[in-house]
């Protein structure tokens, strides 16, 4: 399939999962999984990067859209989109010439799972900030981050290997 068109359809299937399931799961007041910021962390590299943070700001619009919630989504995803290359650096080793080349499947699962949390807990991390905003609830933020992010992940690596054709 056109690549073009696979990223459109992945944006739509993970919008509309995001707000007709994931946002109606609240598990014991602290677990929601955000599973749409996988668009942004499974994004290629090679494609131009201010219409990716302008879909990115998107994505997170209409998730606010959706679950009214005031911009707070579109602030997160867009920083994680944001920052997204900075980690490709860090955990990867790749610089711009290697962009269209790079494949998360060619990776080791470490540096992809330290990739996958990183822009996971950052992601939540400002969301959760962003839904409180008081120092008074600073352990409710941490919590919400922590268990939200890992059942995020458990929701991403699952999914991943489940839609992941085996070669």
């Amino acid at each position: 399939m056109n690549k073009s068109i696979n990223q459109i359809l992945s944006f739509f299937f993970l919008l509309f999962l995001q707000v007709l399931v994931l946002n109606n799961i609240n598990f014991l007041g602290h677990i929601n999984p955000y599973l749409y910021i996988s668009f942004v962390i499974l994004y290629p590299l090679n494609e131009k990067r201010y219409s990716f943070l302008f879909i990115s700001f998107l994505l997170g619009l209409f998730v606010d859209f959706f679950s009214d919630s005031g911009g707070i989504h579109a602030f997160a995803t867009l920083f994680i989109a944001y920052i997204r290359l900075f980690f490709v650096n860090v955990y990867f080793r790749k610089i711009p010439a290697d962009y269209p080349f790079f494949s998360l499947k060619s990776e080791s699962f470490g540096k992809v799972f330290n990739y996958v949390v990183t822009l996971t807990v950052i992601h939540h991390l400002i969301y959760f900030s962003f839904a409180n905003f008081s120092f008074e609830n600073l352990s409710m933020v941490f919590l919400n981050t922590l268990y939200s992010s890992v059942f995020t992940l458990i929701l991403f690596f699952l999914g991943t290997y489940i839609f992941t054709k085996s070669e």
